[in-house]
């Protein structure tokens, strides 16, 4: 079965190359970005401006074909694509919960943001703490290596560049 999914937008940002992007939203504090709606789907923002953040979900336009064991930014050893965040995947999706500016028109202006200019944007959702914050007891591997995000950079791996 094939699935095809049409972009409702573009995100745009100060990274023009995958290498050098932080890899996780928490990395990137303070990174501006503007998220531009496609015209025919801003009356889908209505409302959008109550929320402090929200969820990108987007296409990783310029991953490479994935394989199935990766090693990803945090570790020297391979895992399985599932147990990353790896963007070179069977499906290429991201997702990236950023702090919601303000709206101007179809242009979100957002913070926080880890992710390539240019890549298309295939939805938004609002965030929710009480729907999207769960305690957790493990994080696998990365209970050894989540200390070092705020040093990791995406170094093009995954992008051939």
């Amino acid at each position: 079965m094939e699935i095809r999914y049409k972009p409702i937008g573009i995100i745009r940002t100060p990274f023009k190359v995958p290498k050098g992007v932080p890899i996780q939203p928490s990395a990137a504090r303070g990174v501006r970005g503007e998220v531009i709606v496609f015209p025919e789907y801003t009356e889908g923002l209505k409302d959008l401006d109550g929320f402090s953040h929200i969820i990108l979900i987007y296409h990783f336009h310029l991953a490479k074909p994935g394989s199935l064991l990766v090693k990803p930014y945090m570790h020297d050893e391979y895992h399985g694509v599932f147990a990353t965040r790896a963007p070179s995947r069977p499906n290429p999706i991201g997702i990236s919960v950023v702090r919601l500016l303000r709206i101007e028109g179809n242009v979100l202006h957002v913070e926080d943001v880890d992710i390539v200019d240019g890549t298309p944007l295939l939805d938004i959702k609002p965030y929710v703490p009480e729907f999207d914050v769960r305690k957790v007891e493990r994080i696998g591997w990365l209970e050894k290596n989540v200390h070092k995000l705020p040093y990791i950079r995406d170094d093009g791996r995954f992008s051939g560049g």
